[in-house]
């Protein structure tokens, strides 16, 4: 399985920008069908507490959204699992994914942790080592999901992942499948908001809202899994507040439609205690 990483353009000729008319109408088909439009939040890079995180838990808390922080575990610190444990309320603000081992790249070309440039033994060792780190750090908040830095794995290490715990991983864009490879959940990504060649900014509202009005026109129309739910993949360290506002509207625009349903990453990826 390969997919796009941030280093790559989001853009192909199949997406078109949107405005947020386009998404209430899009979303309204849905409800005039009978049927309930998806969607999950991912946000990347986590290691240690900052101001942008604190921003990040306060908007999902009151959207009353759970997202999924995918953590690096080879840099992630006790700071950040205190500060996950000292959230108001029940339980986590959000859930733990593993993003990768430490998020270093070994390909010559294109960027990739889990390419095939090593043996598929160390890829595995690495993988279990952070596995049991996340553990040891979060408890029960750390779910048996793979996010590969990058947004790229070699498909030789999909089959062995449920071997060393894992069922679930996430990438970039629709999937073909439900599962990855036997007793692999794969739920992926859909919506970057961040612009990666273009100065690490905001991709702007026509942009995101194309690819968000997009991938539910797909699902809905059965180009695409319609059992995906819509993912919105977030950086939260680099965003600019024009990233900020445009999540804040996506989720006050998304939890007032009643076709609209925000999904849980346990959820997401059928993992319940």
């Amino acid at each position: 399985m390969t997919a796009r990483d941030p280093d790559a353009s989001r853009r192909g000729a199949e997406d078109v920008p949107a405005s947020w008319s386009d998404l209430e109408r899009e979303l309204d088909a849905w409800a005039a069908a009978g049927r309930r439009a998806t969607f999950w939040w991912r946000d990347d890079d986590a290691v240690e507490p900052s101001v942008e995180l604190d921003r990040l838990i306060d908007l999902a808390g009151t959207a009353r959204v759970v997202p999924a922080l995918a953590v690096i575990p080879a840099h992630a610190s006790g700071a950040l699992a205190d500060r996950l444990r000292s959230a108001p309320g029940s339980g986590s603000p959000c859930a733990v994914l593993q993003h990768g081992y430490a998020h270093h790249n070994h390909a010559v070309g294109t960027k990739s942790e889990l390419g095939s440039e090593r043996p598929l033994s160390i890829r595995l060792d690495e993988l279990r080592r952070g596995e049991m780190r996340l553990k040891k750090l979060f408890g029960a908040c750390a779910m048996p999901v793979l996010v590969p830095p990058w947004n790229r794995i070699a498909g030789d290490l999909l089959p062995a992942l449920p071997s060393i715990g894992f069922v679930g991983i996430s990438v970039y864009r629709a999937r073909r499948s439900a599962q990855a490879a036997p007793g692999l959940r794969i739920a992926n990504t859909h919506v970057d908001i961040v612009d990666w060649r273009g100065g690490r900014k905001f991709v702007g509202a026509g942009a995101a809202l194309g690819l968000a009005v997009g991938h539910l026109a797909a699902r809905r129309t059965g180009m695409a899994d319609g059992a995906e739910p819509t993912g919105l993949l977030t950086h939260h360290l680099v965003h600019d507040e024009p990233c900020w506002n445009f999540m804040r509207r996506l989720l006050d625009e998304t939890r007032k439609h009643p076709a609209a349903h925000w999904l849980a990453p346990p959820d997401v990826f059928e993992v319940h205690a």
